[in-house]
């Protein structure tokens, strides 16, 4: 997509995600919650920094040397929102669902910095490490035996688990792939 268009639709997308009755559908799911809203505000986010200015991204990758800051930030961001603790507070208080909302963007403007710089072993670090990290939270999340989030159902609870096995392989693929095409 050209960079007006992603920044469009990255606004569209924004404005659609904070609208009240999308969020009370995709948060009154944990699967939707955590495999389509969480996705959906990180590919906002890449979306919206295509439109940072020139000057504003040199600023940003001046702290950020080969990638390192931003996938950090990335891979912080994107744990914490899948502890189920976070989760119950983002359905519970508007504040921390404000909190979320802000930090799975900036998770998204760090990607799109952090591939524009990072040579593909700090990628293949990162997003492997997230991947296993996905993978492994989906497996703890399909096989415990109890509810880990208050906010959520125990069959809903082992749907996501399962997504996030299948979003950890497919976000995989997509590396793989755009690296093939690199």
């Amino acid at each position: 997509m050209r960079q007006r268009t992603q920044v469009l639709a990255g606004a569209a997308t924004a404005a659609l995600a904070a609208a009240p009755p999308a969020r009370a559908l995709l948060e009154g799911s944990m699967s939707l919650h955590m495999l389509v809203q969480v996705p959906a505000l990180v590919v906002t986010g890449y979306w919206l920094a295509a439109g940072l200015p020139p000057r504003a991204r040199r600023a940003l990758q001046s702290f950020n040397a080969h990638g390192l800051a931003g996938w950090t930030l990335a891979s912080l961001g994107l744990a914490f929102w899948m502890l189920p603790r976070a989760l119950d507070a983002a359905v519970a208080n508007p504040g921390v669902d404000a909190a979320k909302f802000a930090v799975l963007l900036l998770v998204g403007l760090a990607t799109r910095l952090s591939l524009a710089t990072s040579g593909t072993i700090v990628q293949l670090f990162f997003v492997g490490n997230w991947g296993w990290m996905t993978a492994t939270a989906g497996l703890l999340y399909a096989e415990a035996p109890d509810r880990l989030c208050n906010a959520y159902l125990l069959g809903d609870q082992a749907l996501a688990g399962y997504g996030l096995l299948a979003l950890a392989l497919a976000v995989a693929t997509l590396w793989c792939l755009r690296l093939g095409r690199a």
